[in-house]
């Protein structure tokens, strides 16, 4: 049990991709997406993971989050019990200075759409800003993963 701090940021282009040391492919599912909880279901590479997310502070930064490594195979038989809208997605790590931004490019339904976050150790904390970094969106509900399952970036107005 860990109270979860970050932002979250659109990014502006692609020159990121070379600064990464790893990506990773990830497909989740959510079981509830209600607004007091979130139940995600996600298959990272070849690992299964179970995750339940509380209400986010005020200011979106930061929220009360549960993780739990499971079979890959009990994650996927989950997938398939999931809400509508499952989020396809390539994640890059890329390392600055003592911080680790993930920088997630959707896929399917959610194909345009990049955006870049930072875990922090408080919600002042300062970070290097890397120049492919943009709008910040942190506590912009929308760009959350429950909200692209229901209502995907290709759909909006």
């Amino acid at each position: 049990m860990s109270v979860e701090i970050e932002r979250k940021f659109l990014v502006k282009n692609k020159s990121f991709i070379s600064e990464s040391h790893a990506v990773l492919s990830i497909k989740q599912g959510f079981l509830n997406s209600n607004k007091n909880r979130v139940v995600r279901v996600r298959v990272l590479d070849d690992l299964g993971y179970l995750t339940v997310k509380g209400v986010s502070s005020n200011d979106g930064t930061s929220r009360y989050e549960w993780e739990k490594e499971i079979a890959l195979k009990e994650a996927e038989e989950l997938l398939t019990l999931c809400e509508t809208g499952v989020i396809i997605k390539k994640r890059f790590l890329i390392k600055k200075g003592t911080h680790t931004f993930e920088v997630d490019v959707f896929e399917g339904d959610n194909t345009g759409l990049i955006v870049a976050e930072i875990e922090l150790d408080s919600a002042e904390e300062i970070f290097i800003i890397p120049n492919w970094l943009g709008e910040e969106v942190t506590g912009d509900s929308k760009y959350y993963n429950s909200s692209l399952s229901k209502l995907p970036y290709t759909k909006w107005a």
